[in-house]
């Protein structure tokens, strides 16, 4: 069972999607994304079809994202439930809707507006690779909840 927020969870869901044949007809996703959970920090790569590595990432990092998604650790543990319970987000937890709707500051954010704009680009991919979280079983950092 991986732990979340780890490159062990990122890469069991990398390795899902790299196979899925659904995440590849939505189209190439170009894109460096980092995620953050309380003090952590990761970066996802996607390249063309596939996601192409997860690592770790320290604060000074974001600069070189095109942008991250943040939120408390118990607004992504309920996330990332409600994605396993019902096999995609549910209306209340997509990416869109927590951007737009839940978090006043933005769910996406970045340094850089026009970077910022490959979080609705790739949207739908994005949306999928989480949704594939439902396919593994999840541990939630102590605390989270």
């Amino acid at each position: 069972m991986a732990k979340f927020p780890s490159v062990e969870w990122f890469e069991a869901i990398k390795d899902l999607v790299n196979a899925d044949s659904e995440y590849k007809r939505l189209g190439t996703v170009d894109s460096k994304v980092g995620i953050k959970v309380g003090d952590a920090l990761l970066e996802i790569t996607f390249e063309a079809f596939e996601c192409t590595g997860v690592r770790e990432i320290e604060e000074a990092d974001l600069q070189d994202v095109d942008f991250w998604l943040e939120q408390s650790p118990e607004a992504w543990q309920e996330m990332i439930e409600d994605i396993k319970k019902n096999g995609s987000a549910g209306l209340g937890y997509t990416l869109n809707t927590i951007d737009l709707n839940i978090i006043p500051e933005g769910f996406a954010r970045s340094h850089d507006g026009y970077r910022r704009d490959a979080f609705y680009r790739f949207n739908q991919s994005l949306q999928h690779f989480f949704d594939t979280s439902s396919k593994i079983d999840t541990e939630f950092a102590v605390g989270a909840k």
